[in-house]
């Protein structure tokens, strides 16, 4: 990866199909987050050989992650060895995580550490609300938690609301109570080494997600899956000032694009020593790849 020809970094992308061409999501999961964002009727997901071309195209690299959340959906995710696979066929524009559900206990944290140790994945995304868990639950996740911290990799939640989900009767069964970004505040104080990524703009619990990220070094938030021009403004002054050092460029990829997500970026009021920070150096120094 050559980082002086990279224009950013994008920290949060999904494969959403397989080689095979099975989906991450239940079709009527899928038809909501679609209506979510604006992006119904979709006939077909990239694929990450296509997703790497975007990105390359575009001088950009890329996180790219599966959610595992089979537990809760009885939906297998994209296996998290075909991500890292692709990753490695595209190393000058994919940066491979993975995603454990928690629920598979003792079997999950072999999985991850054997992800860590033999596929070289730098990071692992947690979807609390869809894998139905609190961060904070010391018997369930914590066990992940320690080979993370341990490996030096990266933790990433989802928090605040999730087009997950919306609009189905109940949501889905899908609930947001767990995805309130202070349920993480015990993980970062009980895990001081480990390296976390607050993801999204976290509605309704912005102040929350500012106040974890600025009390706990290892804290960092992530841009992804809103429009910069429905940023709250503390948000924007948090970025600005702060947590200038911590906030990372995220589109939530393909549900919202990068080309659109940096246009935006471009008219919001962030400072010109600043943009460059969001852009690449903060995930630069985060994933260790300077």
């Amino acid at each position: 990866m050559d980082l002086s020809e990279l224009t950013a970094i994008d920290v949060h992308t999904h494969a959403e199909v397989s080689s095979r061409g099975h989906a991450s999501l239940a079709p009527d999961l899928d038809a909501a987050a679609g209506t979510y964002f604006k992006v119904e009727g979709r006939t077909r997901k990239p694929t990450l050989p296509e997703m790497a071309a975007y990105y390359r195209e575009r001088k950009m690299a890329a996180v790219v992650f599966t959610v595992d959340a089979e537990s809760a959906t009885g939906t297998p995710p994209v296996p998290n060895e075909e991500v890292a696979e692709a990753a490695a066929a595209h190393p000058d524009v994919f940066i491979p995580f993975a995603s454990i559900d928690p629920f598979r206990g003792r079997a999950g944290v072999r999985q991850a550490r054997r992800l860590v140790e033999e596929y070289g994945v730098k990071g692992f995304k947690f979807h609390p609300s869809i894998q139905g868990f609190f961060p904070d639950d010391r018997a369930l996740a914590y066990g992940l938690y320690e080979v993370i911290e341990e490996t030096g990799c990266v933790a990433l939640f989802h928090t605040g609301q999730t087009g997950i989900g919306a609009g189905v009767p109940g949501g889905g069964g899908i609930r947001l109570k767990y995805s309130n970004p202070m349920h993480v505040d015990d993980v970062a104080a009980d895990f001081p080494h480990l390296k976390i990524i607050l993801a999204h703009p976290s509605f309704p619990w912005q102040d929350e997600a500012l106040a974890v990220a600025t009390h706990k070094p290892g804290v960092h938030i992530d841009l992804s899956g809103w429009s910069p021009k429905y940023f709250p403004p503390q948000l924007v002054h948090y970025a600005n000032t702060l947590l200038k050092d911590k906030v990372l460029f995220g589109s939530d990829f393909p549900v919202l694009t990068p080309d659109r997500w940096l246009a935006d970026f471009e008219r919001l009021a962030i400072k010109d020593e600043v943009r460059p920070k969001i852009l690449k150096e903060n995930a630069t120094r985060l994933l260790g790849l300077g």
